[in-house]
This record gives structure tokens, C-alpha cells and sequence, in this order.
């Protein structure tokens, strides 16, 4: 697989399955994390290419979960 296509990083996020738990929108999130629509967005969809932890702590703070919770690695083969 090329790099583009792999996106450097074999890391889901399971952002919406969080969301979909707590009855939360992506919006309600951002507004109480304090991080933009479309950067939660660019997480929730994969296409980050990192977090500050600080905005993980703020992200299970909110979602009352862990950061295992939220990420996990899964090796494409």
C-alpha cells in the first residue's frame, strides 16, 4: 500500500462510536472541548496526523473514557 494511501499510521479512531454511546454530536463535542468542528472532524475521520495530549485529556474528560477508549492500533497487513 503506498503512503498516501495508508496515511502514514495504522491508529482508528473510534470517535463515533463514542459520540453515538453519549448521544453527543461532533458539534456538542468541540464546543465543550474547545477545539474547532473541523479539527474534531479531521480526527474523527482518521486523517489526523497528531493530537496534543492536552486535547486528548480535555476529549476523555468530556466522553468520561480512556485513551484506549477512543484509539487502538490495528496493523493493515
Amino acid at each position: 500500500m503506498a503512503e498516501d494511501e495508508h496515511e502514514g499510521h495504522d491508529i482508528e479512531v473510534h470517535l463515533d462510536r463514542l459520540l453515538s454511546e453519549r448521544g453527543m454530536t461532533v458539534t456538542e463535542l468541540a464546543h465543550r472541548v474547545g477545539v474547532t468542528n473541523v479539527n474534531l472532524s479531521v480526527l474523527k475521520n482518521g486523517r489526523a496526523k497528531a493530537i496534543r495530549f492536552t486535547t486528548l485529556t480535555r476529549i476523555c474528560e468530556v466522553l468520561d473514557c480512556q485513551p484506549g477508549d477512543l484509539l487502538s492500533y490495528r496493523p493493515k497487513s
